[in-house]
């Protein structure tokens, strides 16, 4: 059993009930402990209510009875313990990073606007945890009228990155999963199509560029950059995508029969020292028909 659990976030929403089950399947794989984690967002606003009104435990708490009775109809648990714990849950969340292997939610809790495509709890822990954060999507997105869709697919894992700056942690991570679930992995790059040039008074506009030779050039880098990881994960039959334009485009698009969609996190950068997210990240969470993986960089590459 591994030291780092694999933590489900719950509320009492059918999304988290959703990413309950996403995260207790991956426990499965990853061998881990699942550690179901209820952060409930209304303590004691003064210190007469906070000496009237006594902490509940984890037995007592009723959305953890009820993600306990969802584990036991599942069956097949490994081991599992229930932690409850009061504060704001976009603050409390990520810090559960530090000490998981994984940190799984729901797209969308019990707050907020219910037009929301991404709650805000969940944005922040994609954003700011230390570990690889898991947002579980409702179902329908993209206009698809069925009102449930399975939380496990069957298909490849699917991974986004870019050619010219590599993400060797997001990488490794997809490989990892493709591995662990036994299916194929997708690995998508995009390059900017069309070329724009931005050409100042006098200048001499450049040779045109050759579209398939661009193309060609983008698929070289990436198979360069796979080596290592196939080395590494013999058993994962990974297929290198090569598409112009909209990398978030394309990456949703895949998510319509992926299992598993894998985004890196931004670096941080010299004059921008706070976490980010990208917008092609943040796209394909709003967007993606799959579950999401947000991995962070590695230490030495942040």
């Amino acid at each position: 059993m591994d030291d780092q659990p694999v933590v489900a976030a719950v509320d009492g929403s059918t999304d988290g009930l959703r990413a309950l089950e996403w995260a207790l399947d991956a426990a499965r794989r990853h061998g881990a402990t699942l550690r179901v984690l209820h952060v409930r967002a209304d303590p004691p606003r003064t210190r007469q209510d906070a000496q009237e009104t006594a902490p509940v435990g984890a037995d007592q708490d009723p959305v953890l009875a009820q993600a306990r009775a969802r584990v036991d109809e599942l069956g097949g648990t490994p081991s599992v313990e229930y932690v409850v714990t009061e504060g704001v849950p976009g603050a409390l969340l990520p810090e559960t990073g530090t000490e998981a292997r994984l940190l799984v939610l729901g797209s969308r809790g019990r707050g907020g606007f219910t037009s929301l495509l991404l709650g805000s709890n969940s944005l922040a822990a994609a954003r700011d945890a230390g570990c690889p954060v898991v947002v579980v999507p409702r179902p329908g997105r993209g206009g698809e009228e069925r009102e449930e869709a399975p939380v496990h697919r069957d298909g490849p894992v699917v991974v986004g990155t870019s050619a010219d700056s590599p993400d060797t942690a997001t990488l490794e991570f997809a490989f990892t999963e493709a591995a662990l679930r036994r299916t194929g992995l997708r690995v998508v790059t995009a390059y900017p199509w069309p070329l724009q040039t931005m050409l100042l008074p006098g200048e001499v506009a450049p040779a045109q560029v050759d579209q398939e030779a661009v193309e060609h050039e983008t698929r070289v880098l990436a198979e360069g950059l796979l080596a290592p990881c196939r080395e590494r994960h013999p058993s994962v039959a990974a297929e290198v995508v090569v598409s112009p334009g909209d990398a978030a485009g394309h990456l949703v698009g895949e998510s319509r029969d992926a299992s598993l969609v894998v985004v890196g996190r931004h670096r941080r950068r010299l004059f921008a020292p706070a976490r980010m997210m990208g917008s092609v990240t943040q796209a394909v969470l709003l967007h993606a028909h799959s579950p999401v993986a947000v991995v962070p960089p590695a230490p030495a590459e942040e």
